[in-house]
C-alpha cells in the first residue's frame, strides 16, 4: 500500500529531502548554465527556470519526486528561435523568444485544464525515440565545438558534424594558447563525465560528476591566481558571463512579433517539445518512485505552464520535468515535492553567494557536460534497442531522426507519426482496418469472478490507445486484470510497451495484470515490446516467438509434468462430436497442454453466417475418462436454464442433494444412467469447486468456463479441476 503522506511523515522526511535537494542542485547549477548557453541565451536564464520551476511545481504540482527546470529537448528549439526571431540580433531574439516562452506556458496551462495529459500516449514510441536522438545529435554537434574552445563554429547540424574532425585538428595545431588550454579543459571534463561511473570510492561519489567539473575548473583558476607565477591561460571570452548584480538584470519579454508566422511557429515548437519531454519524464519518474505513486499528469502540466509563464517574464527558459535530475533525487532518498523546493533554494544561495566563483568556470567545461548528454540521447545502444524490437521500428526511428535533423522538430514528429501509420498499413495490407475503426469504441470492460476483464477488438495502436488506457486506469492496481487482445487484428509496439508498464505497476501494488490473446499473432522479433499481427485461423505459418502467456503455460507443463504444444491439431477429430459444436465451425486448436487423461487447449471457432458470423476464441478442457460416461450437460443454474425448463427441457434433480439441484442445471436423455453416474462423491466435488459448463459424450467430457481465452492462473486452476474430476469419476 502507498505510504500515507501525513504532516507528521512530511516533517520526518525533511532531513533526507533537504539532502537530496542539495545533491540535485549540485547537478542542476552547471546544467542550468550549460543548457542556457547551448540555447544561445544568457547563462542565468537556465538557473531562473530551475529556481522558478522548483518553487512553483513543488507547491501546486501533481508529481511526487520529479525535479523541474530547463530541459535538454528545448536547446535546439530555443537556439533556433533566438536566431530566427532576432534576425541576427541575438539579444533582441532572446527577448522575442521569452515572449514565446510565456505564451507556450499559457497554452500548457490550458492543456492541463483540458486534461490533455493523455496526448503523450498518442505519439509512437519509436518516433519519440528518433526525435530525442535528433535533439541529442543537435546538442552534440553544437557543443563539441565549444568544448574544443571554438565559439565561432556556425552552420546546420550536418555542417557542424562534418566540421568536427577539422575542429580537432585545429585544436592540435593552434598557436592560440587560450583556445588550446580551453580545449584541454573541455576534453578533461568530458573524460570525467565518461569515467565517473567507474569510480567506486564512496567519498568521491558524494559529489556528482558535473559538480566535480565545476570544482576543478574553479580550482584551476585559483591555482593560477594564487599559486602559479604564470597568468591564467584561458581568455575571459571563454568564461561564463554573469551580470554583476544578478537581481537587477532580469530580461523581460518583447511581444512585438506576436502576430508573425515565425513567432507562432516557435510557440508551437516550444509547446510541443516541452509537453512531450515533461510527459515522458513524469511517466519515467513514476516508475522510479519507491512508494509507487502515480502522478496527476494534468495537474503537473498546469503547474509547469504557470512556472514557465513566471520564468519567461523574469528572463528564464521553459520549465519542464527532467528525468536525469529526478533520478538523482530518487537515488538520494527524495520522498516528496519538498526536495524540488530545496533544490531551488540551494540554487538561489549558489547564485547570490558564489556568483564570483561561477564566473571562473570555462565554457568548454560546461559544453563537455552537454556533449555527454547529447551522446546519451543518441547513443548506438539506443539504436540497438530500437532495432531489437523490430526492423520496422528502426525505420520509423531513422525517418524521424533524419527528418528532424534536416527540417525541424515539429516536421520531424509529424513525419514520424505519418511514417508509423504508413508502416502499420503496409504490415497489415489493409488501410480500412484503421480508417473504419479508429473512431469506433473498441474496448469492453467488466468485472467477472472478482477480476476485471478487458476485451479489445479490431486494432490497438498509438491512434486509439487512449481508449484502452482510460479503462485500465479505472482498475485498482491491487486487483486482478485480464486484457484480451484475441479479437484484435493488430497491436503496435507502443501499446505492447505500455502493457508491460501496467504489468510491472500492478505487480508492485500486489495486483495481477495479464495480457492474453496474442498467441496466434505474428511477431517481428522476440522482444516483448514487438508489434503483433494476427494470423489467419487456418494459416500454416508457425509462430516461432512464444508470447509471455505461452511461456508461462510451458512453465506449468514443466511443473506439472504435462506435455505442451503451442501449435497442434490434436483435438480436431473429437470436438465435433460434442453437441456444443453442432452449430459451430472449428477453425483452429492451439496451446495444447495435456497428460494421459486431460487436455487443455485454446479453440478458435465461428458461429452464425454472413453478417451474423462471429469469431470466438476460448479455452477448454477435454477429459478422457477411464470408464463409460452417459451423455449429459451440466451448467450453473440461471435464467436461461429456467427458460429451457419452461420450454420443455427437463432439469434432472438428484435425490438427497437439494443444494446441488438448486445450483446446477443437469440435462440428458437417459436419466437413470445419469443419476447412477452422479455419486455422492462426484456431487460433493462439483459443489466444492468452481462451476464450469460440462458436456459429456462417449468421447469424454468437454469443460470450459466463459466463452473466452483463459489467463495462465485460470488454466492452472482448470488443470487441477480436471485432474480432480478424473480421479473422482
Amino acid at each position: 500500500m502507498p505510504k500515507k503522506n501525513t504532516f507528521k511523515t512530511f516533517l520526518s522526511d525533511i532531513p533526507q529531502n533537504l539532502f537530496s535537494g542539495f545533491v540535485v542542485s549540485l547537478i542542476a547549477l552547471p546544467l542550468g548554465l550549460g543548457l542556457a548557453l547551448a540555447s544561445g541565451a544568457p547563462p542565468i536564464s537556465g538557473v531562473i527556470a530551475a529556481v522558478i520551476g522548483g518553487i512553483v511545481v513543488s507547491i501546486i504540482g501533481g508529481s511526487n519526486v520529479t525535479i523541474t527546470g530547463p530541459g535538454n529537448g528545448l536547446v535546439v528549439v530555443i537556439l533556433g528561435a533566438i536566431t530566427t526571431l532576432g534576425e541576427g540580433d541575438m539579444h533582441q531574439g532572446f527577448l522575442y523568444t521569452l515572449a514565446a516562452v510565456v505564451i507556450s506556458g499559457v497554452i500548457m496551462i490550458l492543456l492541463g485544464f483540458l486534461r490533455m495529459g493523455s496526448l503523450g500516449d498518442f505519439f509512437p514510441a519509436s518516433a519519440i525515440q528518433g526525435m530525442l536522438a535528433a535533439i541529442g545529435i543537435g546538442i552534440f554537434a553544437k557543443q563539441i565545438h565549444v568544448m574544443l574552445g571554438n565559439l565561432d563554429a556556425k552552420g546546420s547540424i550536418i555542417e557542424l558534424l562534418i566540421q568536427v574532425p577539422e575542429g580537432i585538428l585545429n585544436l592540435i595545431k593552434t598557436d592560440n594558447s587560450s583556445m588550446f588550454y580551453a580545449g584541454l579543459v573541455g576534453i578533461g571534463s568530458l573524460l570525467i563525465m565518461i569515467f565517473y561511473g567507474k569510480i567506486r570510492n564512496r567519498y568521491l561519489r558524494l559529489i556528482p560528476a558535473p559538480m566535480w567539473i565545476v570544482v576543478l575548473s574553479v580550482g584551476m583558476y585559483y591555482y593560477y591566481d594564487l599559486v602559479s607565477i604564470a597568468d591564467y591561460p584561458i581568455d575571459k571570452s571563454l568564461l561564463i558571463a554573469l551580470p554583476n548584480d544578478v537581481l537587477s538584470n532580469f530580461a523581460f519579454p518583447d511581444f512585438g512579433k506576436i502576430t508573425h508566422a515565425s513567432f507562432i511557429n516557435v510557440v508551437i515548437s516550444i509547446t510541443l517539445i516541452a509537453s512531450i519531454e515533461s510527459l515522458l519524464s513524469i511517466k519515467a519518474v513514476d516508475k522510479l518512485d519507491p512508494l509507487k505513486r502515480r502522478s496527476n499528469v494534468n495537474k503537473d502540466i498546469r503547474a509547469l505552464g504557470l512556472a514557465t509563464v513566471i520564468s519567461g517574464f523574469l528572463g528564464g527558459l521553459n520549465v519542464v520535468a527532467v528525468i536525469a535530475r529526478s533520478s538523482v533525487n530518487v537515488n538520494n532518498k527524495g520522498t516528496n515535492r519538498s526536495s524540488n523546493f530545496f533544490h531551488a533554494t540551494f540554487l538561489i544561495a549558489f547564485i547570490l553567494l558564489f556568483a564570483t566563483e561561477l564566473r571562473k568556470i570555462p565554457l568548454p567545461a560546461l559544453a563537455a557536460i552537454l556533449v555527454f548528454t547529447g551522446y546519451k540521447l543518441a547513443s548506438p545502444d539506443n539504436i540497438k534497442k530500437v532495432f531489437s524490437i523490430g526492423s520496422e521500428q528502426l525505420i520509423i526511428f531513422l525517418i524521424t531522426l533524419f527528418t528532424t535533423i534536416l527540417t525541424s522538430l515539429i516536421t520531424g514528429i509529424v513525419v514520424g507519426i505519418l511514417s508509423t501509420f504508413i508502416i502499420h498499413v503496409i504490415i497489415n495490407k489493409n488501410i480500412f482496418l484503421f480508417l473504419k475503426n479508429v473512431l469506433k469504441p473498441n474496448v469492453l470492460m467488466f468485472k467477472e469472478d472478482d477480476k476485471y476483464y478487458v476485451s479489445v477488438k479490431n486494432f490497438s495502436s498509438f491512434l486509439n490507445y487512449t481508449k484502452l488506457k482510460t479503462k485500465l486506469d479505472q482498475i485498482p492496481e491491487s486487483e486482478e486484470a485480464i486484457i484480451d487482445f484475441s479479437l484484435c487484428d493488430f497491436v503496435d509496439h507502443s501499446v505492447m510497451e505500455n502493457m508491460s508498464n501496467y504489468t510491472a505497476s500492478f505487480h508492485r501494488k500486489g495486483g495481477h495484470f495479464e495480457v492474453i490473446g496474442l498467441d496466434d499473432s505474428k511477431s517481428g522479433s522476440e522482444h516483448p515490446f514487438a508489434l503483433r499481427k494476427s494470423l489467419p485461423a487456418k494459416s500454416s505459418t508457425k509462430v516461432n516467438v512464444l508470447t509471455k502467456r505461452q511461456k508461462n503455460i510451458q512453465l506449468i507443463s514443466e511443473t506439472m509434468h504435462w506435455k505442451y504444444y503451442a501449435n497442434s491439431p490434436l483435438e480436431m477429430q473429437e470436438l465435433p462430436t460434442f453437441g456444443y459444436f453442432k452449430t459451430r465451425h472449428i477453425d483452429k486448436v492451439s496451446n495444447v497442454l495435456s497428460n494421459e487423461d486431460c487436455t487443455i487447449f485454446d479453440v478458435h471457432f465461428t458461429e452464425g453466417a454472413m453478417i451474423a458470423k462471429q469469431v470466438i476464441k476460448t479455452t477448454m478442457l477435454h477429459i478422457h475418462p477411464l470408464k463409460q460416461v452417459p451423455n449429459f450437460t451440466l451448467d450453473r443454474e440461471g435464467l436461461f436454464e429456467y427458460l429451457l425448463e419452461f420450454a420443455g427441457y427437463k432439469d434432472i434433480d438428484i435425490d438427497n442433494h437439494p443444494d446441488f439441484s438448486k445450483r446446477f442445471y443437469l440435462a440428458g436423455k437417459n436419466e437413470e444412467k445419469i443419476r447412477t453416474f452422479f455419486t455422492d462423491e462426484l456431487i460433493l466435488f462439483f459443489e466444492s469447486n468452481k462451476q464450469y459448463h460440462i458436456s459429456a459424450t462417449e468421447k469424454g467430457l468437454l469443460i470450459f468456463g466463459n466463452e473466452r481465452l483463459a489467463s495462465v492462473k485460470e488454466i492452472k486452476a482448470l488443470a487441477y479441476f480436471g485432474m480432480g474430476l478424473q480421479k473422482t469419476i
